[in-house]
């Protein structure tokens, strides 16, 4: 595996990760950063560096980071971010990849982008929860700006520093699997 290969893998699970905190955050910046020429796109995915895409993917992801501020329909929000994360995930990587085999890149995409931004959405979703369960959805506006500055944090990373996404990715597992084992078990 050379280096470019890596680096485009750990880049597309980084998205992909950040598609677990915001879901068109990461789509967003990466249609930017390919619009100026600064991250190449796999064969068939240049469309996402159109200008189109850009308004699209813009307007989406302001709406998203604005509608999560509103307690009643955050959690209302998460009944469908789950399978857009998941969808999200898989774009993220499946865009990304640099000269794998195409049955390689799918299962990648979809095990790995899907799998991973569908269990941080899962987890977040959980989390805001805990925070309506607690706080009447007082503290859901808190909850979700720290979840797009996550978003903006590890996708920001995994565009500049890519192998660093590995990493964050790594910190994000053990905080979710933590948090979970944390959990009361019902017998």
């Amino acid at each position: 595996m050379n280096a470019e290969m890596l680096i485009s893998i750990a880049l597309g699970i980084g998205l992909a990760a950040s598609a677990g905190f915001r879901v068109f955050l990461p789509l967003f910046a990466l249609s930017l950063f390919a619009y100026f020429g600064l991250w190449p796109l796999s064969s068939g995915w240049q469309w996402l560096a159109s200008p189109a895409a850009l308004v699209i993917l813009g307007v989406a992801t302001f709406a998203e980071i604005g509608a999560y501020l509103i307690p009643w329909l955050d959690n209302a929000l998460d009944s469908i971010a789950i399978p857009l994360a998941g969808a999200a995930g898989t774009v993220a990587v499946v865009s990304t990849q640099a000269d794998l085999n195409p049955a390689i890149t799918w299962a990648l995409a979809i095990i790995g982008g899907g799998g991973v931004a569908a269990a941080i959405k899962t987890g977040m979703g959980s989390t805001r929860l805990a925070s309506t369960a607690t706080t009447g959805g007082l503290a859901n506006p808190v909850v979700s700006i720290a979840e797009t500055g996550a978003g903006l944090v590890v996708t920001l990373l995994s565009l500049l520093v890519p192998i660093t996404a590995i990493f964050i990715l790594f910190i994000i597992a053990v905080w979710l699997w933590r948090k979970w084992q944390r959990k009361p078990q019902i017998s």
